[in-house]
């Protein structure tokens, strides 16, 4: 039996132990969307979030990941690397010791690599589901996440995470407030600009009716389950995890983490009277994951304060944010683009505060990325359109996707079924 060293084991370890942690921040997504939508969609919620986790895993092992991390031009030429371990680590496993050389110079197992990778490409992809919920055929936003997942990720992740143009340049972000929650709040920007609001979000006088969550404690503990998943979102994102000096910096992303989430969840409580004309749980709650989003470029200050004061922004912008969506009636239902969008945008931007970024690099790679993903979902969701058909039947949003669509209601017990109803 060859034994590896230490910093190997612990690196490869540390993949797999935050890539499940973040893999869990599917289950909060799933949570969050289907207390925000009424309960006549509660289940195609469900469906479609364990359906973007699966698209997401084999688009990106398929296509994704070598467009992210390999040279364009040996893409055809990469297949060992994409699907399964590297030649040294084979040889590994069958016994032969001489390559154990070779596999500790790589520093971790290279499908370590892969699954910690995959699961942002997940995350990406659920922040467009709840922005555009409730009207959206299924095969249609199935179809959009393939490509998605597939190339649009993937593209912008090799500008920047796979050491193109954008990280030659000096663009950061740590673990993804653009990168990965911007890419999926440009995405949802311009989905719901092609699929419209919801029937009667929008009235013909001006105002605007409410959509209160039908599930206040299933939406707060997808908020939870989300701020729990991103410790490994953040401190996975150290990539290593086998000196003093790693375990460390680890330490101080998670505290900023947390930090972060928690003053954004107080800003948004304390504005959201004067903003929104009520003390809003919901602003509350998205305070949290605009905390968490604005932190997420550059969590490893070392001074604390700065984790308070950019969580904070970011819920105060997240707050204003939702309020204007209403103003130029864009219909998000979970506030997808404020809290991952804009306080991304922020995030990104703050990384010049205090973790050492440029704030011309930093703008470019907001503006590039912005500009590239949402001309390219705008013009799939348009394709898709025009091919599929991106929008369910009025009879259909009215009556529910789950009863029309899948014959299922997610709490049976409090409606009735069409049969049912004479």
């Amino acid at each position: 039996m060859v034994d590896l060293p230490d910093q190997f084991v612990f690196n490869t370890f540390a993949f797999l132990i935050w890539g499940a942690l973040v893999m869990w921040m599917c289950a909060g997504f799933t949570m969050l969307e289907s207390g925000a939508v009424r309960t006549k969609n509660a289940s195609m919620i469900c469906l479609k979030n364990i359906g973007i986790y699966s698209i997401a895993g084999l688009a990106y092992f398929i296509v994704g990941y070598n467009i992210m991390y390999v040279d364009v031009g040996d893409i055809f030429g990469s297949f060992e690397f994409l699907y399964g371990p590297s030649g040294a680590e084979k040889a590994l496993l069958n016994g032969d010791e001489s390559a154990v050389g070779s596999v500790v110079d790589n520093g971790y197992a290279v499908m370590s690599d892969w699954f910690f990778q995959m699961v942002f490409v997940a995350t990406a992809a659920s922040i467009v589901s709840g922005a555009i919920a409730e009207r959206i055929k299924m095969w249609s936003f199935f179809a959009f996440t393939l490509v998605l997942t597939a190339f649009i990720y993937p593209i912008v992740g090799s500008w920047t995470w796979g050491g193109g143009w954008l990280a030659q340049e000096g663009f950061q972000d740590f673990a993804g407030s653009t990168i990965v929650h911007g890419t999926g709040g440009w995405a949802a920007l311009a989905g719901v600009l092609v699929v419209g609001p919801r029937l009667g979000k929008f009235k013909a006088d001006g105002s605007v009716k409410t959509t209160p969550p039908s599930n206040v404690l299933v939406v707060t503990l997808g908020v939870f389950i989300l701020w729990l998943g991103w410790f490994g979102f953040n401190g996975g994102s150290q990539l290593a995890l086998g000196t003093p000096a790693d375990a460390v910096a680890m330490t101080i992303v998670l505290v900023n983490t947390n930090l972060a989430a928690a003053a954004g969840v107080i800003a948004a409580l304390a504005v959201s009277r004067s903003i929104l004309g009520r003390i809003d749980l919901f602003a509350g709650l998205n305070g949290a994951i605009a905390g968490l989003v604005a932190i997420t470029a550059g969590p490893t200050m070392v001074d604390h304060w700065w984790a308070m004061i950019i969580g904070a922004i970011g819920g105060l912008l997240c707050t204003i944010a939702i309020k204007v969506l209403d103003i130029v009636k864009v219909d998000d239902v979970v506030g997808a683009i404020p809290a991952h969008l804009v306080a991304g945008i922020w995030g990104t931007l703050a990384v010049t505060i205090a973790a050492g970024g440029r704030f011309h690099i930093q703008l470019l790679g907001i503006v590039s990325i912005g500009a590239f993903v949402f001309i390219a979902s705008l013009v799939v969701w348009k394709v898709l359109d025009m091919v599929m058909g991106l929008r369910v039947s009025t009879d259909v949003e009215r009556m529910g996707q789950d009863v029309a669509e899948l014959g299922i209601e997610a709490y049976p017990e409090f409606v009735l079924m069409p049969e049912e109803m004479d």
